[in-house]
């Protein structure tokens, strides 16, 4: 099996983040896409828990849930405006952006491979460049999910948009296990 993390080290490194928000695109027409995985991330971590809206001021912008005290957000704009919903989750719960780790796919890196990331910049990553535009910083982390398909350089947008394939699925599941682990989730077998 290949080696899931690119960056092993990043593990010893990150503290325990207070936000983990994941990048997507809102509507039925995008869910559980590739270019959705940020989101599909998140749920994952969520353990099927509920996501509430905050405020009324940020209601459109984001939903989060509390996961033993850590938030999981999922934005609600469309993925190139993803900064103004990171930036209202950030300020909601009043946090550093060193404190946040943002999930979102990468069409650079094969499915099944993930990258942990730390003040990096978009790599042309729309909605990256959306956060780091807002914040005003690229100081955060970030969680880059491999959608790429194996042995290909196919464009980006000849696969983003489409739905997640049952075999990626598949592979999908065991990245997010590995990042549970990586992340100290409790395994409970999602």
């Amino acid at each position: 099996m290949e080696e899931k993390t690119e960056n092993q080290s990043q593990k010893n490194k990150i503290n325990a983040p207070k936000l983990i928000i994941g990048l997507g695109n809102p509507g039925e027409k995008y869910k559980k896409t590739y270019h959705n995985i940020g989101l599909v991330c998140v749920e994952n971590l969520s353990n099927g828990e509920e996501f509430k809206n905050p405020a009324k001021s940020r209601k459109n912008l984001f939903e989060y849930t509390d996961q033993n005290g850590l938030k999981l957000a999922k934005t609600k704009t469309s993925m190139n405006e993803s900064g103004r919903a990171v930036d209202a989750a950030v300020t909601y719960f009043k946090i550093k952006p060193a404190d946040l780790i943002v999930a979102h796919d990468d069409s650079d890196i094969t499915l099944g491979r993930y990258k942990l990331s730390f003040g990096s910049s978009s790599a042309g990553h729309h909605g990256v460049d959306s956060v780091i535009g807002v914040l005003g910083t690229k100081n955060f982390w970030r969680l880059r999910i491999g959608i790429r398909p194996q042995n290909t350089r196919a464009k980006a947008l000849s696969f983003v948009l489409k739905k997640i394939k049952k075999d990626d699925e598949k592979t999908l599941n065991h990245v997010f296990e590995d990042i549970r682990t990586l992340l100290g989730f409790e395994n409970d077998g999602k």
